[in-house]
């Protein structure tokens, strides 16, 4: 059985194993202590978001990231799909599709007007996943830029 449940301090530090794991398939950096300290802010600050964990069978095997943000462009309220992942034991079960499904009810729900995302180029599972679910490549590019460095 696969669960979506809300993420509880006890539960951070597993959740942060499971993005080291989710970095480290790009090799992105990641600080252990830093993210647990990132968690317990996201979890006290209900306005920027929500952490799901994903259960199957009552065994942590994934989570994801909600942030809101508001946006004329996009008609009002908007939700962001800032990670989804789901620990490469637990793949190949339905457990994406479930979790689309239940973040597309989550925002009808919420009445957010769209639902954003970014994924790797090379992530063809996600990519077929986000298009079966009939999101679209957006025509612009992502940039960033860090104020503090």
């Amino acid at each position: 059985m696969i669960k979506f449940e809300l993420l509880k301090t006890e539960t951070i530090p597993q959740i942060v194993n499971l993005m080291v794991a989710f970095y480290a398939i790009d090799g992105y950096p990641i600080n252990r202590e830093t993210t647990t300290k990132l968690f317990f802010e996201f979890v006290n600050k209900p306005e920027a978001g929500v952490c799901f964990v994903i259960t199957f069978n009552n065994e942590i095997c994934g989570y994801m990231v909600l942030i809101q943000f508001f946006s004329f462009e996009m008609s009002g309220n908007v939700l962001l799909l800032d990670e989804l992942y789901i620990d490469q034991n637990f793949q190949g079960k339905g457990i994406g599709k479930k979790a689309m499904e239940f973040i597309k009810q989550f925002a009808q729900e919420n009445n957010y007007k769209k639902i954003v995302l970014e994924v790797e180029p090379h992530n063809q599972r996600a990519i077929q996943l986000y298009e079966k679910e009939q999101f679209k490549k957006h025509k612009r590019d992502l940039m960033i830029f860090s104020p503090n460095k």
